[in-house]
């Protein structure tokens, strides 16, 4: 912490104001986050340095959101989940800060394109009218590859919320089911990620220093968001995490 300037420390603190708002209102945008973290510090290290962060966020989440979740889908996305973390972990062992940047924005932006091509006009009665989570042939698949999508990126650099927010929004959720659905997949997940990044080397005292300085920010940023997100119209929720996806993917691709 001795060698970040004033300026630095106030974009960290903002950037985890953010994270607080992205998981009470916006999920994708801490995406933003992200960005910040790993312009700031050192890009493999700013993961480990932003995990204990989103858990702290996403025990508000969950603590504002908890009886919207929906279970069903939760279960069907985790052993995929699981999978996509142990080769991001894998990946990890071996990949440079560019790897990490050009692999994760090119997925995040493929993975943007695909849910607008699924949404266009002509798609939209049979997207609507398929219940969240509903366990046909097609949905376990479509499950499966964004479970291991979601494992892969957030182990590799906590990307995996835009990656699960557009499975969620090509599923049909609503904003109370979206928010309570991502609140406890990322609170599950992103503890389970804890051992993994210790083991990486990506957690260590220093981190947690830093950390414990910039969770003071999370709270606000939390509050924020609780008292916005009933302003946000349904459409316009979805274009801002649509938007934010695309924004964080090319910020990564670009810098």
């Amino acid at each position: 912490m001795d060698t970040l300037t004033l300026w630095q420390l106030a974009a960290l603190a903002a950037a985890s104001a953010l994270v607080g708002f992205s998981k009470s209102a916006v999920s994708g945008a801490n995406t933003i986050s992200l960005a910040v973290f790993a312009a700031v510090l050192p890009a493999r290290e700013s993961t480990g340095v932003l995990l204990p962060i989103l858990i702290a966020g996403d025990v508000l989440a969950v603590l504002i959101y908890r009886r919207h979740a929906h279970w069903p889908t939760l279960l069907r996305l985790f052993p995929a989940v699981a999978g996509g973390v142990v080769a991001g972990t894998a990946f990890m062992m071996w990949a440079d800060d560019a790897a990490v940047r050009t692999s994760i924005g090119a997925i995040l932006l493929f993975m943007a394109g695909v849910t607008i091509w699924r949404r266009r006009p002509a798609a939209t009665g049979a997207e609507e009218s398929e219940e969240p989570g509903e366990p046909s042939v097609s949905g376990r698949i479509k499950a499966g590859s964004y479970g291991v999508l979601g494992g892969f990126t957030t182990m590799v650099a906590n990307a995996g919320g835009p990656v699960m927010s557009l499975y969620l929004l090509s599923a049909g959720f609503r904003k109370l089911g979206f928010l309570g659905t991502s609140a406890w997949f990322f609170l599950i997940v992103n503890t389970s990620k804890v051992p993994f990044s210790v083991g990486l080397g990506l957690i260590d005292a220093q981190s947690l220093l830093l950390d414990a300085c910039m969770l003071l920010f999370v709270l606000p940023g939390a509050y924020i968001g609780r008292a916005c997100v009933d302003r946000i119209n349904q459409k316009l929720f979805e274009r801002l995490v649509i938007g934010a996806t695309v924004l964080g993917g090319l910020q990564l691709l670009l810098r």
